[in-house]
Order: C-alpha cells, then structure tokens, then sequence
C-alpha cells in the first residue's frame, strides 16, 4: 500500500541561512479504476481509501447509486509485466443484474488531480443521470454563524495538512454542524468521492440531510459531485465557477463560495440560508 505522505531532502533559506533537511510532503500516485475487469479511467490520488474514492467515483458518473449494486472491490495482483501488486490498480465488479451504463468510450480518460472529469460538462446531462435528486424535505435552514464555524472545524481535522501543506479536504457536516465525515487528497474531487464512496458502503445515501464543505474553490466537477450524491449544500472557501453556479441554479443545489470569517456569498439556493435581518440590495 502505497504511504500518503514520503520524505524529500530539501535546501532551505531563511533570512540568508542555508540548511539541508527532509520535508514532509503529500504522495501522489495514479490509480486506475476497473468496472468489471476493463479499465475506466486514472486519476492521480494520494493513497488510502481507494475503495471509497473508487466507489465515490462510480456515483458520480451514474454507474450505481446504492451499495447493494457493488459486488466486490479489489486491488488488482498482477497488474504489473513482473506480476507486481502495485495497489494502484483497483476493479470494481457489479452485483449481477446491474446494468452497465455505456461509458467507456466516454469516460475512459486521463484524469488529473486538478481538473476532474473534465470531459463531462453538461448540465443536462447530471439532471438526467442523478439518482439522488437534490430532495430535501423539508429544506434545510442553516444560519450564517453556523456555516462560518465550519471551515475551523474541517482545518482542525486536516491530520496530513498539518505535516505536509499539500493536501485538500472534503467534509460532510450535520444540519447542527457536527462533523460527519471528512477526507484529505491531492485533488478536491478524489477527496469528495472518498466521502461520497464511504457514504454509499456505509448505506448513507442520498446525502439529502448533508453539507459539503471543501477547502479549495467551487468548480463544476464538485457541484456534480454533491448533486450525484443528493447533498443539498455545498460550501467552499474560495471561489466557484460560473458552470457551478449554473448547475446549482438548475438542480436546486444551494452553492456558498468565499466562505472566510463571518463572510461568504450565496450564489444558488439562498432559500436554505436562515437569516434574521433582512437582505440589502447591493
């Protein structure tokens, strides 16, 4: 199994000082995706919860959408010419009877740890394919200090962040703002799926009762990712992007971005948003 974190020798300067040490840093490896013995896609990942993040990564593209539809996941021996067990290569195999969506000539693709399933970018097309339809009822209603405490929390969480700097995080927390669930990846999209596939072995979805806070921005691919999962409310600390917006708009996901202090903006979904004063116009 690979380690999430491997040591460098590294020169430092401070102040005009040189000195030679090891520094911690993030691993990063390519773990390619199996349905049924044929390969799906790569994606660059640190390792650990690799079931999960494979999992998490089938609910996003439609494949399943409860655990009953999972068969087995395995590391793959043998996936290498010297019969090597890299634990890199990961096979989902379906329960019989699941039928298997035709993707392979759309989906089998390179992905990196930034840019996500960047082949699949239409809104039309997550309305159509989601099992888990944003449903929840009655809707939630999160105040602002409750949704300002919750980037603290996440940070307090980030085990690896704290040795290496490198890592971004996704968490799942409760309506009252417990925190459910989080986990730490090279790419913002692997650690969503990390969540979202735990969530489905452990028979937690839809999400519908959920909020998704990630530490980077709001892109496109995350927005799928929480509306695939049936999560009411997905919030970043940075910015989101005008696709994610747009998808949120149409599918009724409630998007806060530049989640920072006592600040943030709405930008779908305020209806979700539990305030006393009333809105100014600016």
């Amino acid at each position: 199994m690979g380690r999430v974190t491997e040591r460098r020798r590294t020169m430092r300067i401070r102040d005009g000082a040189v000195t030679t040490r090891p520094d911690t840093l993030v691993a990063e490896e390519p773990l390619e995706i199996r349905l049924n013995g044929k390969p799906l896609a790569i994606t660059m990942r640190t390792p650990g919860d690799d079931f999960a993040l494979a999992a998490g990564f089938l609910v996003s593209e439609g494949v399943i959408g409860e655990g009953s539809e999972v068969q087995s996941i395995v590391y793959c021996a043998g996936a290498t010419a010297d019969g090597v067990n890299t634990y890199n290569v990961v096979d989902v195999k379906l329960a019989p009877g699941v039928v298997v969506p035709d993707i392979t000539l759309e989906r089998n693709v390179y992905t990196t740890s930034s840019c996500g399933l960047c082949g699949k970018a239409s809104l039309d097309a997550v309305r159509t394919a989601t099992r888990h339809p944003v449903a929840d009822t009655p809707p939630l209603r999160v105040e602002p200090a409750l949704l300002s405490a919750l980037p603290d929390r996440l940070r307090e969480a980030q085990r690896v962040f704290d040795r290496t700097g490198g890592l971004h995080a996704a968490a799942l927390f409760s309506p009252e703002g417990e925190l459910v669930d989080v986990r730490e990846d090279v790419g913002r999209h692997n650690a969503v799926d990390k969540l979202v596939g735990r969530a489905l072995t452990d028979d937690r979805l839809p999400l519908s009762r959920s909020i998704l806070l990630v530490s980077g921005r709001a892109s496109f691919e995350l927005a799928q990712k929480a509306v695939m999962a049936g999560i009411p409310m997905l919030a970043a600390v940075s910015a989101p992007s005008s696709l994610a917006v747009d998808l949120a708009a149409e599918s009724g996901l409630t998007l806060v971005g530049f989640l920072r202090g006592q600040s943030m903006n709405v930008y779908a979904g305020d209806h979700r948003i539990a305030l006393e004063a009333t809105v100014g116009q600016g």
